[in-house]
């Protein structure tokens, strides 16, 4: 089987003390949403069967475009959830890095618990069961998981032996495919896939 490894796109920014320490759930930009919508036609394209999401908005609102190009109804699977699902604010990344946050040295240095977070053994122990369970149980198909860049760092770091939970950075809407044989051997095939952000797709 195929599974296409989503992260979402754009959210909205929730600064702490935005949502009076209760837990966020953003959704999309106006950015994020036009990011979703070419993914959407990009995926188009290929035989997709079933379209699976994280239950955060965030995910559900990057999968609808995906399955209404194939007639399909998104299927929420909780078990994709990131990390910081009860964090009570949401800033990028790539912010956090550029400014060299503490939320930031937090996340690279395995200390997601003091920010809201899981810790990275239980996340990591959810998570590969979670998506190793969605491989077997549609040998032969292709699936669209959308989901979070921790998710998938954790999962697609499993896969290929490495120590480190956070080791690249998903860009948002970006997508990853791993080839699953019915045996059970799995191969990473892609990582990070963002043309359907750069151009139109071209079919013979």
């Amino acid at each position: 089987m195929d599974l296409l490894l989503v992260r979402h796109a754009e959210p909205v920014r929730i600064a702490p003390g935005e949502s009076d320490g209760a837990p966020v759930d953003p959704e999309l930009t106006a950015t994020g949403h036009h990011q979703a919508a070419r993914l959407g036609a990009w995926l188009a394209a290929e035989p997709v069967d079933h379209v699976v999401s994280s239950p955060l908005r965030r995910a559900t609102e990057t999968a609808a475009p995906i399955a209404a190009a194939h007639g399909l109804t998104v299927e929420i699977l909780p078990g994709l959830r990131e990390y910081d699902a009860d964090a009570d604010h949401y800033i990028p990344v790539a912010e956090l890095r550029e400014t060299n946050d503490e939320r930031w040295r937090a996340m690279i240095e395995g200390r997601w618990q003091d920010y809201g977070g899981e810790a990275p053994e239980r996340f990591r122990a959810r998570i590969v069961p979670t998506i190793d369970a969605l491989i077997d149980t549609h040998p032969g198909e292709t699936v669209v998981a959308v989901c979070h860049g921790g998710v998938i760092n954790v999962y697609l770091g499993a896969l290929l032996g490495l120590e480190h939970h956070l080791w690249f950075d998903p860009a948002y809407t970006s997508l990853s495919r791993v080839r699953a044989a019915r045996g059970g051997p799995r191969s990473l095939a892609s990582l990070n896939e963002t043309g359907h952000l750069l151009g139109e797709r071209r079919t013979p």
